[in-house]
């Protein structure tokens, strides 16, 4: 029985399947998150066109929709379509106030950031390229940011202090703007898939097209050329439209085995801990893959980049499961804990210490949030405090410059611990540390966050 173009077994059609899913999903995955920007809107942010920023309200609250979303940043996103042309980005001055822009590829490389830490919070003009451009650039932009796929997501975020800080913050949201200067009418959506595919062989489809239009990089053009067999290199009509019911349950297999081993690999990725049981886990290096774009603000150093190219198509499929927040570990690292210092699950019922001797040493902030489990929310507090760090103004610092956190559900008597409570809710919860342009001690692992101790 014939099942594909190249005439495989079934074992070897689902092993090879498998292997597409690991290699291809981040594409799926990308133009999906695309699609929900464009369509429905992100998180806390609404729909918007390519080519346009959509701006989210505030930072989160406790009835954001999205898991473990930060509580002093502001969102903002927006997706870029170049095959008209180039788009010029304009960024104000912030005033020495943080914020990023992360730009991504098609296939979840993050490839050029600006911000405070890559190119300093001046404003400035930047011209976003297509593959393939040569075009002139204008004398008086700041610079060029090459774009390895002709659909670019930035992902954004602002610091924002808190409700009273919102009026300035709308204000610079007004000033990210983008302007299309290509000399063609660039595209209002994705290249739809074949409507005939049968549902369990969408996720083939969709790959099939996207990846003829938004083609990746040499290097890995060469390693998906042994996906011909599954007909995912074949142009014009699907073959999956007429596909036999032997191909169907060869691919069906391969695809949960596939997601399957990705999401082996995601309850892997994040380091182990560094120190006794319980303490946090870091995730740093999950934008690793991308070793082929490495534009504006970037680091190319190796270690950086994963040296082994198919090993890295995995690590990749994982960073595109666990979402678009995540950064290079040089921008930001989030640390994240649910057990205290015995091991014990932390859980509101019992009040909790955090001694950092010292605070983590970061060129930008860092801040401490807790979410509820497994739900992932902020935690209602009527007075509004839904993480500390080294931005929340009153802090009670000891002699030696070390801070001591608060954690419980009411706060606590003694002035000095209320400055520097956090609200707990009344049961589990999970603790979340985000640690913004780390410097060097944070990187090597020489700084190691304390465990939590109950009170």
């Amino acid at each position: 029985m014939t099942l594909g173009p190249g005439g495989r077994e079934p074992d070897a059609v689902t092993a090879l399947a498998a292997d597409a899913y690991v290699y291809g999903s981040p594409l799926v995955r990308t133009l999906h998150f695309v699609q929900s920007c464009l369509q429905e809107g992100y998180g806390t942010t609404a729909p918007a066109p390519f080519n346009a920023f959509a701006h989210a309200d505030g930072p989160a609250t406790p009835g954001t929709p999205v898991p473990y979303a930060p509580a002093d940043l502001v969102d903002a996103l927006a997706q870029l379509d170049l095959s008209g042309g180039p788009v010029r980005l304009h960024v104000p001055d912030t005033g020495g106030a943080y914020y990023v822009l992360r730009f991504t590829d098609a296939w979840s490389n993050s490839f050029a950031y600006l911000g405070s830490r890559a190119t300093g919070t001046g404003k400035g003009d930047w011209l976003i390229v297509p593959p393939g451009w040569s075009g002139t650039v204008p004398d008086e932009l700041s610079g060029v940011i090459d774009a390895p796929t002709s659909v670019v997501s930035v992902v954004g975020h602002l610091a924002c202090d808190g409700p009273g800080d919102m009026p300035r913050v709308r204000a610079l949201q007004q000033e990210f703007t983008l302007t299309h200067l290509g000399d063609r009418a660039h595209r209002t959506g994705l290249p739809a898939p074949e409507s005939g595919v049968p549902r369990e062989l969408r996720f083939f489809e969709e790959l099939r097209v996207w990846m003829a239009d938004f083609p990746a990089s040499a290097a890995d053009r060469a390693h998906q050329d042994r996906f011909q067999p599954l007909g995912l290199l074949e142009e014009g009509v699907s073959p999956y439209v007429s596909a036999g019911p032997g191909l169907v349950r060869a691919l069906g297999r391969g695809l949960a085995l596939g997601r399957l081993r990705v999401e082996e690999a995601a309850r892997r990725v994040v380091s182990m801990p560094a120190g006794p049981y319980g303490s946090w886990r870091t995730i740093g290096h999950l934008r690793d893959h991308n070793v082929d774009h490495l534009g504006v603000g970037t680091l190319a150093a190796p270690e950086w980049k994963i040296a082994d190219r198919e090993a890295s198509y995995l690590v990749r499929a994982v960073a595109a499961r666990r979402g678009h927040r995540l950064p290079h570990g040089y921008e930001a690292v989030y640390a994240t804990t649910a057990r205290d210092s015995g091991g014990r699950p932390l859980s509101g019922a019992h009040a909790y210490v955090l001694r950092l001797a010292p605070p983590p040493p970061v060129r930008a902030f860092w801040s401490l949030t807790v979410y509820d489990r497994p739900g992932g929310r902020l935690v209602p507090d009527t007075a509004g405090r839904f993480a500390v760090g080294s931005r929340t103004p009153g802090l009670a610092y000891g002699a030696d410059g070390s801070l001591t956190l608060h954690l419980s559900v009411s706060p606590p008597g003694d002035p000095r611990a209320a400055a520097n409570w956090l609200p707990v809710p009344p049961g589990a919860f999970r603790a979340v540390m985000r640690l913004h342009v780390p410097a060097q001690p944070v990187l090597d692992g020489s700084y190691v966050l304390p465990a939590f101790g109950r009170a």
